[in-house]
């Protein structure tokens, strides 16, 4: 029987993140960062928290690095929150994947050709 726990700690977790990260968390080097998902493991020891932000490589370096300073008091935070056993670690991971599928979308909306009527009477 397979356990729903790690992923319904993972939604909570990222829940407790989105909430420091919109209310308490005020470090100028995090922009815009919307988190995307979060990775448990099955012992619930360690997280990784996936995030993306608007901006170039510059932008999201200075977002990993305030999320990063900010990791301490994410756990400790999440620990009072949760109330879990073990507070798992947190890692800060770019997610690239929005990048790539807008990517992906406009070279499809260059490949589309707009259909012409045909000229047949």
């Amino acid at each position: 029987m397979t356990s729903h726990r790690p992923e319904r700690v993972s939604d909570a977790l990222r829940a407790v993140i989105a909430e420091l990260l919109a209310r308490e968390i005020k470090d100028p080097r995090i922009g815009m960062v919307t988190l995307t998902a979060v990775e448990m493991t099955p012992d619930l020891k360690h997280a990784r928290v996936f995030f993306s932000c608007l901006g170039d490589e510059a932008a999201r370096q200075r977002s990993l690095a305030g999320l990063r300073s900010a990791a301490g008091y994410i756990k400790a935070h999440a620990a009072r929150t949760l109330k879990l056993r073990y507070t798992p670690e947190i890692t800060f991971v770019f997610d690239a994947s929005l990048e790539r599928a807008d990517r992906l979308a406009a070279l499809l909306r260059e490949t589309e050709t707009p259909s012409k009527p045909s000229d047949e009477s």
